[in-house]
């Protein structure tokens, strides 16, 4: 779309669901941007935030075939991420399609692939990148100001676990929660040379039971002997805990969590402050118009985007080896899981 002569774009959403319905209003917030349609497998979910945001309904085929929708924002359910990247892409479309690309490290290098022959725009939705904290942490690394990277520390703890079903159908804790994790660690280090992880049920038993884990650390092994920590649980019951920590030959750097108030109560018997916000929408509300504005900039200017699918083939694959390592407890190398996706 680089070449196009647009000074703001249309977009049609396909996914009405909580995150399709947060991706409507930043889209509709958005001064470059124009909402022009909403799809949805469920028509009655499309109609109502149709009706919510003053936008006409379509299904999947019409918005495709329309020649005056440049972008297409993919907020479904995952199993129909990668198809719909293709048949975006191949209607010519640039395309925002929320993480992951698939669950199947295959299926998401497959469609990577193919991306990639055709030269369309696409952009992965992680949207932690956009996250000013977060951005300023990476800034100071880049601009040597602790020096020589040594540790990176990330914690990401969940106030409650999600319903069950949503487990069940998640691809489970390393391809769901922790892979924004991966991501960020990607980000911030390149990919590693090898995962070690461990796991456990500590929160809900039946999240055991459906054969997945609520508590996991994971450590990533640079070749330089540099080493990554992740800390995830479902349960953290004073909120949505968010830190990053990256120890350097010179100094540390971090990012606390944002929280419910910055009033601080100090006297004789202590000081007291306010817990973490309580949810992702909270928290990171101001990285979704980022990332939201970073993808439409990129368009238009036909500037590189700034996640690609490439970058989420490369989460899954930690995620992947991550589970790897759990089911056999022992040190994964990514070599390895290459191996067993393409041999």
């Amino acid at each position: 779309m680089g070449d196009r002569s647009v000074q703001s774009m249309n977009v049609a959403l396909i996914g009405a669901g909580r995150i399709g319905r947060l991706h409507a209003r930043t889209i509709s917030a958005d001064a470059g941007s124009r909402l022009a349609a909403i799809a949805d497998a469920d028509p009655q979910a499309a109609r109502a935030l149709g009706e919510e945001m003053g936008v006409e309904t379509r299904d999947v085929e019409a918005v495709l075939a329309d020649e005056a929708i440049h972008a297409i924002l993919i907020a479904s359910s995952t199993n129909t991420h990668a198809d719909l990247i293709e048949r975006g892409t191949a209607a010519g479309k640039a395309v925002f399609c929320e993480k992951p690309v698939d669950l199947a490290l295959a299926r998401a290098e497959a469609c990577a692939t193919r991306v990639e022959a055709t030269g369309e725009r696409v952009m992965i939705g992680f949207n932690r990148r956009f996250d000013p904290n977060f951005q300023a942490l990476r800034e100071a690394y880049v601009n040597g100001e602790i020096g020589q990277g040594e540790m990176l520390m990330i914690t990401s703890f969940d106030p409650a676990p999600p319903p069950l079903t949503y487990i069940t159908a998640s691809g489970g804790q390393f391809r769901d929660q922790m892979i924004h994790d991966f991501d960020i660690a990607n980000w911030l280090w390149g990919m590693p040379d090898a995962v070690t992880a461990t796991g456990s049920c500590m929160v809900d038993s039946a999240i055991g039971e459906a054969g997945d884990t609520d508590t996991a650390i994971v450590i990533l092994h640079y070749a330089d002997g540099r080493l990554a920590t992740i800390r995830n649980t479902r349960r953290a019951s004073y909120g949505y805990d968010q830190r990053i920590e990256l120890l350097g030959a010179t100094g540390l750097i971090e990012v606390g969590n944002v929280t419910e108030s910055t009033l601080i109560h100090r006297s004789a018997a202590g000081s007291r402050h306010s817990n973490p916000v309580h949810f992702f929408l909270e928290r990171y509300m101001t990285a979704f118009d980022r990332e939201w504005r970073a993808f439409r900039e990129a368009l238009l200017s036909g500037g590189p985007m700034p996640v690609t699918v490439r970058d989420g083939v490369n989460a899954l694959l930690l995620a992947e080896a991550a589970m790897h390592s759990l089911a056999e407890q022992k040190t994964i190398a990514i070599t390895a899981i290459n191996a067993q996706e393409t041999g």
